[in-house]
């Protein structure tokens, strides 16, 4: 399959979402200078189920806040209408992910925890919009999964078998990574580019054309996660760590002590969230 013919297949995908059409309406008011964030969270908030998914996703431990947010509209203000934009867009996606690879959900849920962390250590201005590029970092294995099954199968059967990393496995089967296939598809989403490039990018943050210190720290927060052996990424290796990315973000001994502690306690906080949802399931 070359890109091409890749790129059409995920133009005719039918079981992922498209966006759903709350989020063009919400398009269209956000254009307007005078909306606030109380009209909108009021135009969410009419979808009980989207808005109980929202507000149990902006609870979680991989955003952090320390008091709990119980409108729509205080998570606008606090996220901002990017975050909150692509958390409806990717909430069916999660329900893909819970059902049918919880290990995969697992390992982005803590990805998305381990960059806010370092965002926040760090200063960037929305470190939620950071943990929100960690969170749907691997969205191009979930198309994968989602829309060529069997390829997917022979795929980690082969990473396994071989040695090899899932990324290298896709290159040699279908000319193209899962990097490059979750940014096709967030444009298609039309998520804005400091989300899509760190999706894009996230093997190789150089590369990206904007927000390098973004796609970095969801790079190095995905091998961070792997290698304390949180969720499962699809493939048992830890990747190597881009050195040019690592010095973009280089963070000191005593910081990166600081980011394990946190992180050791809010996996455990995950943990929790995760086993609530796989008993709902």
């Amino acid at each position: 399959m070359d890109k091409a013919e890749l790129k059409k297949r995920l133009n005719d995908i039918q079981s992922l979402p498209t966006l759903p059409p709350i989020v063009s309406k919400l398009n269209e008011m956000v254009a307007d200078e005078d909306i606030t964030a109380v009209k909108l969270g009021k135009v969410i908030e009419k979808d009980q189920v989207l808005t109980s998914k929202l507000l149990k996703m902006v609870n979680s431990s991989f955003f952090g806040f320390p008091q709990r947010i119980s409108t729509v509209s205080n998570a606008i203000v606090l996220l901002g209408f990017n975050v909150i934009k692509t958390l409806i867009v990717t909430s069916s996606i999660f329900e893909v992910m819970q059902a049918s690879d919880v290990g995969l959900f697992e390992h982005s849920l803590g990805c998305a925890t381990a960059c806010g962390i370092i965002a926040k250590m760090r200063q960037i201005k929305n470190p939620e919009e950071v943990s929100t590029a960690g969170l749907i970092h691997d969205l191009g294995k979930i198309v994968l999964r989602s829309e060529l099954p069997e390829e997917y199968e022979a795929i980690v059967r082969e990473a396994q078998e071989e040695g090899l990393y899932m990324r290298q496995v896709e290159k040699k089967r279908l000319g193209v990574g899962h990097g490059e296939i979750g940014g096709m598809l967030a444009r298609q989403w039309n998520l804005p580019e400091r989300l899509v490039f760190p999706i894009e990018f996230h093997h190789k943050p150089e590369l990206a054309p904007e927000y390098k210190e973004i796609a970095a720290i969801v790079h190095f927060s995905d091998i961070l996660i792997r290698a304390v052996g949180f969720g499962y990424g699809g493939d048992p290796w830890v990747p190597g760590l881009d050195h040019v990315a690592w010095e973009r973000i280089k963070l000191s001994k005593s910081q990166m002590r600081e980011v394990i502690a946190e992180l050791d306690e809010k996996l455990i906080e995950l943990q929790d969230f995760t086993l609530e949802i796989k008993v709902e399931g």
